[in-house]
């Protein structure tokens, strides 16, 4: 039976790491679906397992476990902003601004939090800056932090300070943002369905469905003028098909001049038809779409690259006319200004053997958007870490700063999706790949970070100064994500699921963003995230830096 100590407790070897990160992510998976009244753990389930079973003496290679977490959080980060990047900027010119001022609200009410926990309670001040890091989840403020004390020339003993006091605080860090998500919910009575309905409403108004409407053209106002010079038609409001000229049906064309007598096919909105009816004529009993006829409607999918950015009125050079667009489930009429899209669905109406030269054009292959793109992802974790690598300067710091592991992939991500493809790249992820590359990745990282802690997490703990410096941590971590989060709705009637955003950002926390997309699927929560994450990671950095800075010498 040794075969099976080593692979548990022998901290060696790749099948040693497989098979322990395996079973903590499966028995945290399902500890994270079991419910304890109305509270349910969700991905914190993992960084619980993790804690007792390495506390139990279940270990990996430690160059490897540093890999997985990682690796783990850059996975998770880059899906969800290629989730949130194609509205990313239309929902922060909206809220960003003060989204943003809440989440460096958070930052400096635990700052200050961390300073009175110094001058109070006699804390080093060694140990503030990783209980900040800590109670905060933020790694990189943990490293920004070790690195000010090397700087400051502190002792090896000193410098050893901060990571301890970073175990003890990390796994409050993440239950309290949990629970304090949870208290806005009870304080307020939160419906978080209702709250992500209003969301989706307000950034993405539901459309009037399309439809299309038979018009026999008889007013003198429009005879003899061309179609593309009516003003519903003009603006795209209205896409006029087909055109019926005695008894003989042809695409219309932007140039066809109206005659008495004719009959048209128009699509759009039910409201616009009716104005476009009134100015034409009268609603026809014929059915053009129905009649038999050289013109026929067929719907493609848009998969070819180096059709991606064109827009819509290239399909005239094709001698076909596109009446109807969807994109992400939505139905919509194709304005002028639109331009296609990886994935959208269009519906063309054009003579046969010139809608199969159009869908030949654009792709027209079901089996892409199925496909999982290798190069696109790789070279987009590539392009984020690289970014998160590149020092930035920030004068008086004696050290440069870094967007790090999570800032860096989670900003490209967000350009790369709202660039949509670069050549024949092509960014567009299929969901159940984004949705998986999401999920496997949070479970690796919480998985390794509970192992990591669990070695001297009760140790830590239940001896020494451990239970005051997690006190302390907590404080750090629950004042001001409560009290931010509660002015937020109180005051600024902030919708709740946003709220839960901002603290999950304002920590640059992933499991707590993985944990209020559980309260309920929305896509507000990883929109706000993404839009206070750059400048809160930016201000978490700085502010250990900033204590050691302002009270090293004093103390």
């Amino acid at each position: 039976m040794d075969w099976i100590h080593n692979l548990l407790f022998g901290g060696q070897g790749v099948a040693n790491s497989v098979v322990v990160m395996s079973l903590v992510a499966v028995v945290g998976a399902a500890l994270g679906t079991a419910k304890i009244g109305s509270v349910r753990l969700g991905i914190a389930g993992p960084l619980f397992v993790g804690i007792v079973f390495g506390h139990f003496g279940l270990k990996m290679e430690a160059a490897t476990m540093e890999f997985a977490r990682d690796f783990g959080l850059i996975l998770f980060v880059y899906a969800i902003g290629i989730m949130v990047g194609p509205g990313f900027f239309q929902a922060f010119k909206k809220e960003g601004v003060l989204a943003n001022a809440l989440a460096a609200s958070i930052v400096v009410l635990g700052g200050l939090i961390a300073a009175g926990a110094h001058f109070l309670f006699g804390i080093p001040l060694e140990v503030v800056v990783g209980l900040l890091a800590g109670g905060t989840t933020n790694t990189p403020a943990l490293a920004a932090g070790t690195e000010m004390l090397k700087e400051l020339r502190a002792a090896p003993a000193q410098v050893a300070l901060p990571g301890q006091a970073y175990a003890v605080a990390y796994p409050f860090g993440i239950v309290g943002i949990l629970l304090a998500m949870g208290l806005v919910r009870r304080v307020f009575r939160i419906d978080a369905q209702a709250d992500g309905d209003a969301w989706q409403r307000k950034m993405r108004p539901e459309p009037q469905p399309v439809e299309a409407m038979n018009i026999d053209v008889h007013a003198p106002d429009v005879i003899g003028k061309s179609i593309g010079d009516l003003e519903h038609v003009r603006k795209r409001k209205i896409v006029v098909s087909r055109l019926m000229r005695r008894g003989v049906q042809r695409v219309a064309g932007m140039d066809e001049s109206f005659a008495a007598g004719d009959t048209v096919l128009a699509v759009g909105p039910r409201n616009k038809l009716a104005e476009f009816r009134d100015n034409l004529g009268r609603e026809s009993a014929a059915r053009l779409q129905e009649m038999p006829s050289r013109v026929k409607a067929r719907r493609f999918l848009v998969t070819r690259p180096q059709t991606l950015g064109s827009s819509i009125s290239r399909a005239a050079e094709y001698g076909v006319t596109i009446t109807r667009l969807t994109r992400a489930g939505v139905e919509l009429v194709p304005d002028a200004a639109v331009t296609l899209q990886f994935g959208d669905q269009i519906v063309c109406v054009g003579e046969q053997d010139k809608l199969d030269v159009f869908a030949e054009a654009i792709g027209n292959d079901a089996k892409a958007l199925q496909r999982t793109p290798i190069v696109p992802i790789f070279l987009g974790l590539l392009l984020g870490v690289a970014l998160g690598s590149v020092p930035l300067f920030v004068p008086g710091l004696p050290a440069s700063v870094k967007l790090g592991l999570a800032g860096g992939p989670v900003i490209v991500a967000i350009l790369l999706s709202c660039i949509g493809h670069i050549g024949p790249v092509v960014w567009y992820m299929p969901p159940a790949v984004t949705n998986a590359i999401r999920e496997i990745g949070i479970t690796m990282f919480m998985s390794c970070v509970g192992l990591f802690a669990g070695k001297s997490f009760f140790t830590t703990v239940f001896h020494g100064a451990g239970l005051t410096w997690m006190a302390c941590g907590a404080l750090v971590t629950f004042l001001p994500i409560v009290a931010v989060g509660l002015v937020a709705r109180a005051v600024f009637k902030i919708n709740y699921l946003t709220i839960c955003g901002v603290l999950a950002g304002s920590m640059t926390d992933p499991p707590a963003l993985a944990y209020a997309n559980d309260i309920y699927p929305s896509d507000a929560q990883a929109t706000a995230y993404t839009a206070v994450y750059p400048l809160t990671m930016c201000l978490r950095i700085l502010a250990p830096q900033i204590l050691l800075a302002a009270f090293w010498i004093a103390s």
